[in-house]
């Protein structure tokens, strides 16, 4: 049985996760702004914490080491919850990626990452006080 303490862990842990996976995807659009026919991709953060989430409470991945291991379905990835930003700006060679939304998006990603570290250690620093009695 999971502790309210265990659940709020693992939904910052999953926040994270996503986070980051968004950051590299902005990054990678960034770096990309000059290819032609790139097109860039984002993450539905909501949704996908809410994929996550629900994946998360059906239970562990199993790890397969010999033949007669029960088999478990195997864990989303996270990158089967990117997809493509629509065009805002026709571009000659192809290329959707914008520079200004794109510097946007890592700006608020990295605030709401930064936001996400900022209450896990306030949880963690909650939990120490409670054991110490400090």
């Amino acid at each position: 049985m999971k502790t309210l303490f265990d659940r709020q862990i693992q939904f910052h842990q999953t926040a994270l996760n996503l986070q980051a996976h968004r950051q590299q995807l902005i990054a990678s659009n960034i770096a990309n702004a000059d290819t032609p026919h790139y097109k860039a991709r984002d993450v539905d953060f909501r949704a996908a914490l809410q994929g996550a989430l629900a994946t998360a409470r059906e239970g562990v991945q199993m790890a397969t080491t010999q033949a007669g291991h029960i088999a478990s379905a195997p864990a989303p990835s996270l990158e089967s919850l990117a997809g493509y930003r629509g065009e805002l700006q026709s571009a000659v060679d192809g290329n959707t990626v914008n520079m200004d939304v794109e510097r946007a998006a890592f700006a608020e990603n990295a605030l709401h990452y930064e936001a996400s570290v900022t209450f896990i250690n306030g949880m963690l620093r909650s939990m120490n006080s409670a054991i110490t009695g400090q």
